[in-house]
């Protein structure tokens, strides 16, 4: 073999592996198609719903305990006893509020005593009034007829007079007596109201849910001593996803399925929606009601909470996972001629089995891109491993 023949067969070889190369390259390297799952449109009825963790609380919890400062004088009442409206709970050491009192009833009796005695001058000044302006009116007829004189008339008009002036003393010593025992009447019944604020009384029918203080404690005004609940008023208060949250509406049917009972769904409704979220978890309160109460239920059980929106019927829609975010855009990637192509979509309710409606961008003959192992970017070659 001549050196002509080595030189073309070492050239054919060459070319051979370059070609080998390339076609390695765009088969498996870095210029190959980029191998991906797809699905295509689907229509169907969908059942959307949000779902949420929530803790068991009341919606009416009371705080119990003294409007001033004092000493735990005895309790009456413990955790899980239940109480009745106007059930008295404990009381307050009332200290000298007692004596107190009796010092004030006592200057009561004496006050009236004095208003008796004001009373009795009144009635004598008014007769000896009376007394006196009938003799000044039989003395201005004797001294029209000449039969007496002029000073005798005067002095009796000035008796009249001095009466007038005692029977308006006699008044105001009356008046003045009354008003002290007005006075004293109403410091009474504020004695009487510090007494009654030193018990503990129960404003509701409900349950004891803690006791927070022992007997003999010294406590400020405003101390809790005890908690109350009205256990028919508990509720799921339950975090949902702000996403969503915008469709829920009072009387919406849930599913509550409590830590405690994994095995028994409850049945029940969204009773309140809440105006404040919660800005940093991207949260929203809403609190869930129990159709029937389960006996023996914990105040801060956790639950998981499902919210069930009206059905949606015939509505198109795709799974969650083909959509993607690209270039802040929600849509997804459609395989156009081999290629991918970014379609943005607008979607709507969504159910948690994963299915999401889709209102605009896709078309049932469009061939979506439901999983890729990369990142996909525009006119990228793909090639299909199977689709629905």
């Amino acid at each position: 073999m001549n050196n002509r023949s080595k030189r073309l067969i070492y050239s054919l070889l060459l070319l051979f592996a370059i070609a080998g190369v390339l076609a390695l390259i765009m088969i498996k390297g870095p210029l190959a198609p980029v191998s991906v799952q797809t699905v295509r449109l689907t229509q169907g009825n969908l059942q959307p719903a949000l779902f949420g963790v929530g803790t068991v609380e009341a919606r009416r919890s009371y705080t119990i305990g003294p409007t001033r400062t004092g000493r735990v004088l005895q309790l009456d009442v413990d955790h899980g006893d239940r109480v009745i409206t106007g059930q008295l709970l404990g009381k307050m050491d009332p200290v000298d509020l007692p004596d107190r009192l009796q010092s004030a009833q006592k200057s009561i009796e004496r006050s009236e005593h004095q208003v008796e005695a004001a009373q009795s001058r009144l009635d004598e000044a008014n007769s000896r009034s009376a007394l006196a302006r009938r003799e000044a009116k039989r003395y201005r007829e004797l001294l029209a007829k000449s039969q007496i004189s002029h000073e005798a008339a005067e002095t009796k008009e000035t008796d009249a007079k001095t009466a007038a002036d005692q029977v308006r003393g006699a008044q105001a010593d009356l008046e003045g007596a009354r008003h002290d025992l007005q006075r004293l009447q109403s410091d009474l019944k504020a004695l009487q109201a510090q007494i009654e604020e030193l018990k503990l009384v129960s404003p509701v029918e409900g349950l004891v849910t803690a006791r927070e203080v022992e007997p003999g404690s010294v406590i400020v005004a405003g101390t809790t001593v005890l908690r109350l609940i009205e256990p028919a008023t508990l509720w799921v208060r339950t975090r949902i996803e702000q996403r969503g949250s915008g469709d829920i509406r009072k009387g919406q049917s849930a599913e509550i399925l409590l830590r405690s009972q994994p095995k028994q769904p409850l049945n029940g409704s969204v009773a309140r929606v809440e105006l404040i979220a919660d800005s940093l978890t991207e949260e929203r309160w809403v609190d869930v009601a129990f159709d029937e109460i389960p006996e023996g239920v914990a105040v801060g059980t956790l639950a998981n909470v499902t919210i069930n929106a009206p059905e949606v019927p015939n509505a198109y829609w795709l799974p969650a996972a083909a959509l993607q975010t690209h270039e802040r855009q929600t849509g997804v990637w459609l395989i156009v001629s081999g290629k991918s192509h970014f379609a943005p979509v607008r979607t709507g309710s969504r159910t948690l089995d994963g299915k999401i409606q889709i209102h605009t961008g896709v078309t049932p003959e469009d061939l979506v891109v439901s999983y890729s192992p990369k990142p996909l970017s525009e006119d990228k070659r793909l090639k299909t491993t199977d689709h629905d």
